[in-house]
């Protein structure tokens, strides 16, 4: 019998690649759009949700964080339950419960009901995200798993455009339920469709680490929650609308300490399982060096990043401009549409630069992007180059997310593709709750240091309306909502436009310094970029080395599949 030369099994190998089906890829995207727009649909159908189960809008955002939450605490379980008991079983399952949850969210007759869909939806995501990228592990090789990997990220932003121009059409036309209707139509499809992939097989000796699953989630809540709460509660003094106090300190520093405390616990924990070689809830080997460290810095920097800057661009367009939500999201469709271009084909970059030189070069864009958006929007809007800024800022951003998820990956074994999948959702989530929570609370801090400076370069406004008008309390308000609130309280038409004219210009000046500060954070991670691997791993490799009866069951679960 002869026997192949190296030369001839690579060019099998690689044919076998060319010729992998791009079915596991449709299911994989189609099922992140159905995650991904059952969060953009609510924020867009706001307005029509407040109104049919009578209840302020901030319960639609606590809608929206239950279900973020859910999926960040449970995510790092929801990888090795998918390789106990099967990665497509429990994957099918999720997706099912997902288009149950959208069932509910739709027929909702209260918020409390949306509440309880909505979280359900998230913790089943916490399922669906690590089975998604071993999906792809399993299916694609080489240049095709990076350009998977790319649609898989571009998969979010098209869900996002899909949920403005859908979502939003439905909302001012036939009623706001349709958009989660059509989600439950979708999750039927992706259950049909799942049938159709490979099954992985399941490890059912796989011994779950149930101590580390709940000091993660622990961890994780009250990283949410602290983070979260900064902008009502108090940044470090407790406002009236914290729910308690200690000597007081607002809750959200103490919660944030408990989280710190909480992760440092959780690595601790995780250290002494791997050297015991006992089973563990993740594997330390996916951050087994300062590459992937440093891999994994530059994937948090740009979530921050990003998600803060969405955050306070369409809060630029809404409370400076006066746009409506539907005219701001429409606003936003280029930003988005960049960051899906920029994820689907910074794959053709990988063969001609170095992972960190694509990183560098996309934190550049990044920064400048913010700097264009922050030096020319004024009170009047030159759009032209705030929409060029938009899409500069999507071009990098979609560009790094993409590159550190593939460079990741393609760093680990194959085994260790679901706690990859489960690493980048945390990451993923979290950075983005962190991100829009402190932009919120630096940008209201900015505005009352800017309304003080400048009531105090006014002499026609009185200390009369100062005092009475609490500097400390002041939130981001539009001229109109201005008027309305401090109208009764003014001398004279002379200090009510001045007080208007000083709140316009603190306004502005706070968003510019928030977007620069931004400007300046992206700027940084060009440090951690440098360390990103010099070049890019063709694929993941097959196998690893055991250190504990774990791992080498999942050698051989491979080598079967």
């Amino acid at each position: 019998m002869a026997t192949k030369s190296p030369s001839s099994s690579g060019s099998a190998a690689a044919s076998a690649a060319k010729a992998a089906s791009w079915l596991p890829l449709i299911v994989v995207v189609l099922t992140q759009i159905q995650a991904s727009f059952a969060v953009n649909a609510l924020t867009v159908s706001m307005q029509g949700i407040t109104t049919d189960l009578n209840t302020p809008a901030t319960s639609v955002g606590t809608a929206i964080t239950a279900g973020t939450f859910s999926m960040a605490a449970f995510v790092l379980l929801g990888a090795k339950i998918g390789a106990r008991y099967g990665t497509r079983k429990v994957f099918q399952i999720a997706v099912a419960i997902h288009a149950t949850a959208m069932a509910c969210v739709a027929l909702s007759v209260s918020p409390a009901m949306l509440f309880i869909a909505q979280a359900s939806s998230g913790a089943v995501i916490a399922l669906v995200a690590p089975a998604l990228t071993v999906f792809i592990a399993t299916s694609y090789k080489d240049a095709q798993q990076a350009k998977a990997i790319g649609l898989l990220a571009a998969a979010i932003p098209a869900a996002g455009v899909l949920a403005l121009l859908i979502a939003g059409w439905f909302a001012t036309t036939i009623g706001w339920r349709y958009s989660f209707g059509i989600m439950v139509v979708l999750g039927a499809i992706n259950l049909l469709l799942s049938f159709r992939l490979k099954s992985i097989p399941a490890q059912p000796n796989l011994k779950i680490d149930w101590t580390g699953a709940l000091i993660a989630a622990a961890s994780i809540i009250f990283l949410s929650f602290g983070f979260s709460g900064m902008a009502s509660w108090g940044v470090w003094s407790a406002t009236d609308q914290a729910p308690f106090a200690i000597l007081g300190v607002s809750p959200a520093p103490l919660l944030i300490l408990l989280g710190l405390l909480g992760a440092q616990i959780f690595f601790a924990w995780i250290r002494k399982r791997q050297g015991a070689k006992l089973p563990r809830i993740f594997d330390l080997r996916v951050l087994a060096s300062s590459s992937e460290l440093a891999i994994t810095a530059c994937m948090a920097i740009m979530l921050f990043v990003g998600t803060a800057a969405n955050f306070l661009i369409p809060l630029y367009m809404q409370m400076v401009q006066g746009r409506s939500g539907i005219e701001t999201s429409f606003s936003l469709i280029p930003y988005t549409l960049s960051i899906f271009l920029a994820s689907t084909f910074v794959a053709y970059l990988y063969d001609k630069f170095a992972p960190s030189v694509i990183a560098r070069m996309g934190f550049i864009v990044v920064a400048a992007a913010l700097c264009l958006i922050a030096f020319t929007i004024k009170n009047d809007w030159g759009q032209l180059f705030v929409v060029l800024g938009l899409i500069l800022l999507g071009l990098g951003q979609g560009a790094i997310v993409a590159l550190v998820f593939n460079t990741l990956l393609s760093s680990v074994p194959k085994p260790l593709a679901g706690d990859v999948g489960a690493w980048r959702g945390l990451v993923h989530n979290l950075s983005g709750s962190v991100g829009i929570a402190v932009a919120s609370a630096f940008a209201v801090a900015m505005l009352a240091s800017q309304v003080s400076l400048g009531a105090s370069q006014h002499p026609e406004i009185s200390d009369q309306l100062i005092s009475a008008v609490n500097i400390s309390d002041t939130n981001f308000m539009t001229n109109a909502q201005l008027e309305a609130s401090i109208k009764d309280r003014t001398s004279s038409p002379e200090e009510l436009a001045a007080a208007v004219a000083v709140n316009a210009e603190a306004r502005l000046h706070s968003l510019q310094i928030s977007l620069l500060g931004l400007a300046g954070l992206a700027l940084l991670a060009i440090v951690p970029a440098g360390r990103m691997p010099k070049r890019r791993q063709d694929g993941l490799p097959e196998q690893m080395e055991a250190d504990d009866p774990d791992a080498l069951a999942l050698d051989e679960l491979d080598l079967k599949a």
